[in-house]
């Protein structure tokens, strides 16, 4: 009896290892996204940049190009600015549908919420279908690959609640 008990601790004990494994990296990456999040509402540009692989890529689904993601900030960088000195309202919020993964690598399905105002305008919400894939080199995790899939819907999002 105590032999079985003991095989089965054995047997047991790298599941709860690499479910603990698991829930580390899934904390990391949701402070990952965090990051994103809070550079995103103080316009916070180099912030941000600095969660971006220096050879990232930027795929978007409705225009059907691929391109790398540098441009994209480049265009951005307005935006971010214009948070930064209070004329625009921006955030940036995730719900994720999976997340796969190891130690250094990480593939995450998501809906961004994307709202913004500018001035006195109107709250304006985007909601995008996401997929990004995330390298961890020297504890730090950056995105190597944003791919904008297409647009989804307020009942998407709230689905994935």
């Amino acid at each position: 009896m105590k032999m079985i008990l003991l095989l089965i601790v054995i047997l047991a004990f790298p599941i709860t290892a690499s479910a603990d494994q698991e829930a580390a990296r899934l904390a990391e990456l949701d402070q990952f996204w965090a990051e994103v999040s809070r550079t995103v509402k103080e316009g916070d540009f180099e912030g941000y940049s600095a969660t971006c692989h220096a050879e990232a890529v930027l795929v978007t689904g409705t225009k059907k190009l691929s391109y790398p993601l540098t441009q994209a900030l480049a265009r951005w960088k307005t935006e971010f600015d214009d948070t930064k000195s209070g004329v625009r309202e921006s955030s940036a919020t995730f719900r994720f549908s999976q997340r796969l993964g190891d130690a250094t690598t990480a593939h995450e399905t998501a809906i961004l919420l994307y709202s913004f105002r500018v001035g006195d305008g109107e709250m304006k919400h985007e909601y995008i279908h996401l997929e990004a894939l995330l390298l961890k080199k020297d504890d730090c995790w950056k995105i190597i690959m944003e791919y904008q899939k297409a647009p989804a819907t307020e009942e998407e999002w709230n689905a994935l609640n």
